[in-house]
């Protein structure tokens, strides 16, 4: 399997999902732009927007990295995982990433990044420290994979635009309660219903939405990494031995948050995670992963 095999087709999931969120907001902007009788809040809406479009292609995985709270390593300080990313790096193809560090016991990775000339592989210390060099490898090898495919920068968008979106769900869903809604009612009659209950469904159902927009795009891309990282070392037994540890460990990251779950190799809450949270996991089941990775023939 190429490494770059996804790469058009990603290129063209991050234009959709740029358009997608684009003519969202601009909706939502004119349905609240009726509610409270304004034309104002639609060009606001449109300035917003656009503003956290480029705010997401651009900067992205440098809030990833905060909301992480990843610091850089370097070779003199973690010698042998950055040779392990050197080493597949050069089998890849692909340039040198940035290489971080998160401060947790789970053994736990991530990608990030807009495009592999600005890739960052990070890692946490309890990943260098469980882990033996193949399983670690494994890790690492899925991880570029996502680098190749180039699917990285729709999912580190996604942490943005969503979060973007569950904040002016909320600010919407507060302005209930200090009666903007009720003067624009005043202004323009009984119709003006018809629009309050339209904003207040979109409020509602719009994080949801892109919870389910988070799934679609991760899911599918796990099983694909893993497949690639499995072809890039030859071995893909070091991955599965890697999610079988990682599976074993149930305390949850302490950066563990919805709007990054999807980025890491595997649940960042570990096992504790009700029946209805697990409906909307962003991963799929690790043991049909392990399944698929221990059948390879490679």
């Amino acid at each position: 399997m190429n490494l770059y095999s996804e790469k058009d087709k990603n290129i063209r999931k991050t234009w959709v999902l740029f358009a997608a969120f684009l003519i969202f907001i601009i909706g939502v902007g004119w349905t609240f732009g009726q509610i409270y009788n304004s034309s104002a809040i639609l060009i606001i809406a449109v300035l917003f927007s656009i503003a956290t479009s480029f705010i997401s292609y651009w900067y992205s995985d440098k809030i990833v990295l905060a909301m992480t709270r990843a610091k850089p390593v370097s070779r003199e300080n973690y010698r042998e995982l950055y040779n392990i990313v050197e080493n597949l790096t050069i089998a890849a193809g692909l340039p040198m990433p940035r290489v971080y560090i998160v401060d947790e016991e789970m053994p736990n990775a991530f990608a990030t990044g807009r495009n592999p000339e600005r890739a960052v592989v990070a890692v946490t210390r309890g990943l260098v420290e469980r882990l033996d060099r193949s399983e670690i490898e494994g890790v690492v090898a899925h991880e570029l994979s996502h680098v190749g495919n180039r699917d990285m920068l729709v999912s580190t968008m996604a942490v943005v635009l969503v979060g973007f979106i569950a904040i002016l769900s909320d600010m919407f869903l507060r302005s209930m309660f200090w009666g903007g809604m009720s003067r624009g009612s005043e202004r323009k009659g009984g119709g003006q219903a018809i629009f309050i209950a339209i904003g207040v469904i979109l409020a509602i159902l719009a994080p949801i939405a892109a919870a389910l927009i988070q799934l679609a795009i991760s899911r599918r891309r796990e099983f694909l990494a893993d497949a690639s990282g499995a072809l890039l070392t030859r071995y893909p037994d070091g991955l599965a031995s890697a999610l079988e540890k990682i599976s074993q460990y149930s305390k949850p990251m302490a950066v563990a948050n919805n709007s990054t779950a999807h980025l890491w190799l595997a649940d960042p809450y570990g096992k504790k995670r009700s029946f209805l949270a697990k409906l909307f996991m962003t991963h799929p089941p690790i043991e049909e992963r392990i399944a698929i990775l221990r059948g390879m023939k490679i």
